[in-house]
């Protein structure tokens, strides 16, 4: 008799590899938004997508709680750290 894994537990691919630690071929993308004109842009979120029109619908709908007057997405291997901790 073969065991089954317990609800919820992670399974590995052949050669023990979790199917979450696979370098992913679609970008991240960071996503920034604002509700007011006074506000700065703030991060909200991150999407996952092949190109920024798709980024751009993922993230309208996935972050759709507030009425945003201003929502932009940036590539996050774009990013650079400029001060490192």
């Amino acid at each position: 008799m073969t065991e089954q894994p317990a609800v919820g537990s992670q399974r590995s691919a052949p050669g023990g590899v979790r199917e979450e630690a696979k370098p992913s071929q679609r970008t991240v993308w960071l996503v920034f938004a604002r509700r007011k004109y006074d506000e700065p842009l703030y991060q909200v979120g991150t999407v996952t997508a092949d190109t920024p029109e798709m980024a751009g619908v993922f993230a309208q709908s996935i972050y759709d709680e507030h009425p945003w007057i201003e929502m932009v997405v940036a590539p996050r291997g774009s990013m650079r750290t400029v001060i490192a901790s």
